[in-house]
């Protein structure tokens, strides 16, 4: 039952994401691989935060709150989302099916909770019911949230990718993992500081503290998540018009002109994209287009 109980949240995220993306589902052979895969970072990262919590402690020792301050930053927090993250990058960044923005939420989230799932059936079978309904509503989807933001700068760095703009990519690649760090070090030491804390006010201070940074955390992701859904847009390049990238506006099979069938909103043979009633003449070249942008001159349509 303790195991059962340490699952359930996981469980319930992963479906709620899944759930979410709406264009195009993602290969569920990739979302098991990047779930198992991220489970396996969890025996690196103890290690890594064994070796991290000696040094720490030869130099700290007279120190408690600095020491776990410092631990929370930049041994926890550190091992822990850069495990996540090379999982991330190694098993999606030149699939082919990542072709979506909300793709790298769904990626990142299936990454993160993999590492949460083991992570936590350790710590509610070690520590019982009471450790197992706290996580439930805290560490768990807290580990979600981390990945919420991670995948939301990692789609922006693939988007840069597909322009070309490799200074942005990398800006982009950089926050995907440095945002998650400092979230999950803020997490984790406004709780540990004040735990190891001799005075009860600052131990009650930073209690409140932490429920208000979880409350605004969870809210932000939440948000992030509906609009990364409702805004989810096709990573597209379309032979002899460049790279470019558009708001799907239909889902479903079809059959393009040059006799390929295709599932994606463009066709994989010839880059024709896929044909809609929201059929408008660009007003600056009189090009007829059925995108959301002149395939053309580049000017926005009325249906954008």
């Amino acid at each position: 039952m303790l195991f059962a109980l340490a699952l359930i949240p996981v469980i319930i995220l992963l479906i709620v994401i899944y759930k979410k993306d709406k264009n195009e589902k993602e290969p569920k052979g990739l979302l098991a691989a990047l779930f198992f895969v991220g489970m396996s970072t969890a025996v690196p990262a103890i290690i890594a935060e064994v070796i991290g919590d000696l040094i720490l402690e030869f130099f700290f020792s007279y120190a408690p709150m600095l020491k776990e301050l410092l631990s929370a930053f930049f041994v926890v927090a550190v091992v822990e989302e850069l495990g996540k993250y090379l999982v991330l990058r190694g098993l999606t960044w030149k699939n082919k099916h990542f072709n979506y923005s909300y793709d790298a939420i769904v990626y990142s989230v299936f990454a993160s909770l993999g590492f949460a799932a083991i992570e936590n059936v350790g710590y509610v079978i070690g520590n019982g019911w009471g450790t197992g309904i706290l996580r439930m509503f805290t560490a768990v989807p807290g580990h979600a949230c981390f990945a919420v933001f991670m995948g939301f700068f990692y789609s922006k760095a693939k988007c840069a990718e597909v322009k070309g703009d490799k200074q942005e990519m990398n800006r982009n690649n950089a926050l995907s993992l440095i945002f998650p760090i400092l979230l999950h070090g803020v997490y984790d030491g406004i709780v540990m500081g004040g735990v190891v804390s001799d005075d009860l006010l600052l131990t009650g201070l930073s209690l409140l503290l932490w429920v208000g940074f979880v409350f605004l955390m969870f809210a932000a992701s939440i948000v992030v998540v509906i609009r990364a859904a409702k805004n989810d847009y096709c990573f597209v390049f379309i032979p002899d018009t460049g790279w470019t990238y558009y708001r799907p506006a239909v889902a479903g099979n079809w059959t393009c002109a040059c006799g390929k069938f295709n599932q994606l909103n463009y066709c994989w043979a010839c880059g024709r994209p896929r044909p809609t009633v929201n059929v408008w003449n660009c007003p600056n070249c009189g090009t007829v287009c059925t995108l959301r942008f002149c395939g053309n001159c580049g000017a926005r349509g009325p249906y954008a």
